[in-house]
């Protein structure tokens, strides 16, 4: 396996300056050089509990918009999860309904969100974008209903007013910030430019940004933003090539394939990109483009996933679905729907409420009252069957929720491309 770097986070966690060779995530980070996939074991052979429950849930993730590229492994995690669920055979049974998010220029979540509600789902997976979750989120939780995001990073919706009803696999962008700006200056830069989607995502990870590379000893020279759906970026390329930064962090979404060709010139090893425009360029830019540019990216290499790529990749092909490239939140979305269904297996009931008062619990984030480590639905099914306490472990990490429904401990991988305009893990 390879090293990775595991972050414990709390609100008040202690911030670390740049460390010589690796990215470290807060005061409590572990470098593990080893670790074991969870994965589908076979589990226990207990019968089902008498009374099955029927849990209904819906997705809002990104078949259209900016983020589409997002979509096809976020939904075929969503289903081969609910799959294997269905499969345990545990006394739980997933129905989903999928849905399109698309973003806050074609609104495709105004249709979405209220169909959903009205087919009565228990919990709505996504949004992937945070902008559009800010748009929907009082909605589904005024409604009882939980949102559930593999993807949302903003810091804005650890402190939201949800009822207790939004959680998240994906770790806030204080995260992503700290590691971000952190390998900017361990890579040499003294000075930087931020380019930045003006949306609480953007404005809030170009502040993390900012905040570590300054801690580490550098300059942030110049920012500059734009707004969705702009298709021209001259001004701010002009902007930042006059200020002469040692390197530029592109915070940004589908845009950035306008950006960086006006970014012309430029030295491509000197880029910089995060988890909403880490994609794979081979079909967009010619051979070369992008060599030596890096990104940042909540989640395990897939060499660290066991055999889960190819669970998705068959499970997706089965539904008549080309295969997929990229597997960005892939894992998030699966651990979701799992956690979902353990928790309503746990409360032996499907409302929202009642789902989102055991999701802490399931991830083992109650303190002094952690069950039994689990890796997979089966083996925890069994095990809640059995009236034990668990700690899901999943393929995001330790997961472990806190009050907030936070994740207090994920993996942030540092990529780079190759001379075909696709990414590598490098750590």
């Amino acid at each position: 396996m390879g090293v990775f770097t595991r972050a414990t986070a709390s609100r008040s966690r202690t911030r670390t300056a740049t460390l010589s060779g690796l990215a470290f995530l807060g005061a409590g980070a572990l470098v593990l050089t080893g670790c074991s996939s969870p994965g589908g074991g076979d589990g226990g052979n207990n019968e089902k509990p008498a009374g099955d429950l029927t849990l209904k849930v819906g997705t809002l993730l990104p078949q259209t918009g900016q983020l589409a590229f997002l979509g096809p492994p976020e939904e075929a995690a969503v289903g081969l999860a609910v799959k294997e669920i269905n499969d345990a055979d545990l006394g739980i049974t997933v129905d989903v309904t999928y849905g399109d998010s698309g973003d806050p220029d074609n609104k495709a979540f105004a249709t979405t969100v209220p169909n959903l509600l009205g087919e009565g789902v228990s919990a709505i997976i996504g949004a992937a974008s945070s902008g559009v979750t800010k748009l929907v989120i009082d909605e589904v939780t005024g409604a009882g209903v939980i949102q559930f995001s593999p993807a949302n990073t903003s810091a804005d919706f650890t402190t939201w007013d949800d009822n207790g009803l939004f959680w998240r696999t994906a770790p806030s962008d204080v995260l992503q910030g700290e590691v971000l700006g952190n390998l900017i200056a361990e890579d040499g830069n003294e000075t930087l430019g931020i380019l930045y989607l003006n949306d609480s995502y953007g404005t809030g990870l170009a502040g993390f940004v900012k905040e570590n590379f300054e801690n580490a000893g550098g300059e942030v020279v110049e920012e500059v933003s734009y707004n969705a759906g702009d298709t021209t970026f001259d001004a701010q390329v002009s902007s930042l090539k006059a200020a002469n930064p040692d390197a530029i962090a592109l915070i940004a979404f589908e845009e950035t394939k306008t950006i960086v060709p006006a970014l012309s010139g430029y030295p491509v090893d000197k880029l910089y990109f995060v988890d909403g425009n880490l994609s794979d360029y081979s079909d967009t830019f010619p051979p070369g483009t992008l060599t030596g540019a890096k990104g940042t990216l909540p989640g395990l290499d897939t060499d660290e996933l066991g055999d889960f790529t190819d669970r998705l990749q068959e499970f997706w092909k089965d539904e008549g679905n080309d295969e997929l490239k990229d597997y960005s939140y892939a894992a998030e979305s699966y651990d979701a729907v799992v956690l979902l269904a353990l928790a309503a297996l746990q409360a032996g009931a499907t409302e929202g409420k009642d789902i989102a008062a055991e999701l802490q619990s399931v991830s083992g984030g109650v303190k002094d009252e952690k069950g039994e480590t689990c890796t997979n639905f089966k083996d925890c099914a069994t095990l809640i069957n059995d009236g034990e306490a668990v700690n899901y472990d999943g393929y995001s990490g330790p997961i472990t929720f806190d009050e907030n429904g936070d994740p207090t401990e994920a993996t942030i991988g540092i990529h780079q491309y190759k001379e075909d305009n696709t990414y590598e893990r490098i750590n």
